[in-house]
């Protein structure tokens, strides 16, 4: 799947230290693997060393520097925090990106069960980060508990607090780092959502950066009252830690929360900028497992049906014409029509019968495209709708649905143009007849389906001079009431000929020819043209 992303620059992901969509597979795993690693080690040496601050500096109780607690301090603790590293890198990042190996491979569509195990990696990550900090504090407590049992509230609490920061820290981290396989899963299934929410990372935020450094100085208060050793001084010292403690990590947990949060907003409004521009090819990733991930998705569904309205609207307009197709799509189409005037413009192919039996039909394709071509692009420029193909032949109408001031001399100037450049085109010869006057135009066929088509003697008027044309050199006829009917700046190409009964009509018809200067470079004269002596079929 190629995706053309709203995420700005390299950063489809929302961090450029997430890498480019098309990353190498191994690369991403190595990158995944570094981000997962690095991270959640810095986190534990943070938590590790916010616990010797706490438990050697700040919380009040006897000291842990003394000569009896030096194999504890020096050895015993530092084997414990190394022990808990090793495991929880091996236990954690490796074994954890393992089982999901799946993502190495670019064409797999993860199952149910990949699914799951990759939804769920923050969440038991960060569980694994707890059971070895729970265990380390089972252990530091209980040997420094033998050493002096005055201890234990002392380096539980300090322990405490650190496991609850590196835990609460890790799961962001974890969340962040796997944002390109979680994409892969939810291109797989996008209903798929199993993260904490915005409102869980924000009260992550607010329980590292507030609740943990309050509840501890609410302790230490609460100690404080207790055991009148305490001083006034060693007071003062947890406080302050603890006030920093809340502004430092507090501002960290914030950061990567808004973070968190801004990235998925940000690609949708870059991306929502491109839709504005017109680019409907925009669609940014869905990596995000929170209601933010319900926002990207709907925003590709929205693209994915603005692409698919506009190509039924290109392909609507190419089958009915522009104009019909705008007036279908902003207003309810009902079957039916109205009477109005408008022009006629009716073209048919000379000698097609003799074509299709003398050449191939890929030539005869060619031949009726190159046609058509002419046709509906002077159609276009002079504002009428290419109505109807019937095979070789084409009717178009001028005036409906799209009104023109001057809809009979639009349709005599496009006969003229059409003309021009079939002349042009040694291999193409057709008759056209143009006529204008009342017709109805509407939908018909029924409520299920139906097209829009022009009915009225102007139409059958049309149909009858484009097959009498093909007798006249001039290959244009018109009617002297279309003639009248146009301005005087285009009905001044044109002259007057002489009065014939058109098949299945009763009236007499006088024609109307372009005059002979339009057909050749000849100058004007005032003969008035005539059927050829020995015309064209």
């Amino acid at each position: 799947m190629n995706l053309r992303h709203g995420s700005p620059g390299a950063a489809p992901w929302g961090s450029p230290l997430l890498g480019p969509v098309d990353e190498k597979s191994t690369i991403r795993r190595v990158r995944v693997q570094l981000l997962l690693t690095v991270p959640l080690l810095i986190a534990n040496l943070i938590g590790i060393a916010m616990t010797a601050v706490l438990g050697g500096f700040v919380l009040p109780g006897p000291t842990v520097f003394t000569r009896d607690l030096l194999l504890l301090n020096a050895v015993f603790t530092p084997l414990c925090a190394i022990a808990a590293l090793a495991v929880g890198t091996v236990w954690g990042t490796v074994a954890g990106l393992r089982t999901m190996r799946w993502a190495t491979d670019p064409d797999h569509v993860p199952d149910a069960a990949e699914q799951r195990v990759t939804v769920s990696a923050p969440r038991w990550m960060v569980l694994q980060q707890a059971a070895l900090w729970t265990l380390a504090l089972v252990m530091i407590t209980i040997a420094y508990g033998v050493a002096n049992p005055a201890l234990i509230p002392k380096v539980m609490l300090a322990i405490g607090a650190a496991a609850i920061v590196v835990c609460a820290n890790s799961y962001l981290i974890v969340e962040f780092a796997l944002r390109p396989v979680t994409a892969r899963v939810l291109r797989a299934d996008p209903q798929r959502r199993r993260g904490i929410g915005v409102f869980g990372r924000t009260m992550l935020s607010w329980l590292v950066g507030v609740g943990v450094p309050v509840a501890l100085a609410m302790t230490v208060a609460v100690w404080a009252l207790a055991d009148p050793s305490v001083s006034k001084a060693r007071l003062a010292v947890c406080m302050l830690s603890l006030g920093g403690v809340a502004l430092l990590f507090g501002m960290l947990l914030m950061a990567q929360v808004v973070a968190a949060t801004v990235a998925p907003i940000k690609g949708v409004r870059v991306a929502l900028r491109r839709v504005e521009k017109g680019d409907l090819t925009a669609e940014i990733p869905l990596y995000d497992g929170t209601e933010l991930g319900e926002l990207q998705s709907g925003f590709n569904t929205m693209v994915h049906g603005l692409r698919e309205r506009a190509m039924i609207e290109d392909l609507f307009g190419k089958h009915v014409g522009h104009d019909v197709a705008m007036a279908a799509i902003a207003s309810q189409p009902v079957l039916g029509g109205t009477e109005t005037e408008a022009a006629a413009l009716f073209i048919d192919i000379i000698g097609s019968t003799t074509m299709a039996a003398t050449l191939p039909a890929p030539e005869i394709v060619g031949i009726l495209n190159r046609f058509f071509d002419i046709v509906v692009d002077e159609v276009e420029q002079h504002g009428g709708l290419l109505n109807k193909f019937e095979g070789d032949a084409a009717l178009a109408v001028f005036g409906t649905p799209a009104p023109l001031t001057d809809a009979a001399g639009a349709a005599l100037s496009c006969g003229r143009a059409i003309q021009r450049r079939l002349r042009e085109a040694a291999d193409l010869d057709a008759g056209i007849g143009v006529a204008a006057g009342r017709v109805v135009a509407g939908n018909v066929g029924t409520h299920n389906r139906y097209e829009f088509t022009v009915i009225g003697d102007a139409v059958n008027e049309a149909a009858r001079l484009c097959e009498l044309s093909k007798s006249y050199d001039e290959r244009l006829l018109t009617s002297a009431t279309t003639l009248h009917a146009a301005a005087p700046a285009e009905s001044a190409h044109w002259t007057l000929g002489t009065t014939v009964t058109l098949r299945g009509r009763l009236a007499p018809t006088q024609l109307a020819l372009p005059q002979l200067s339009e057909q050749s470079t000849a100058p004007n004269t005032a003969t008035e043209p005539h059927p050829a002596s020995n015309p064209r079929s």
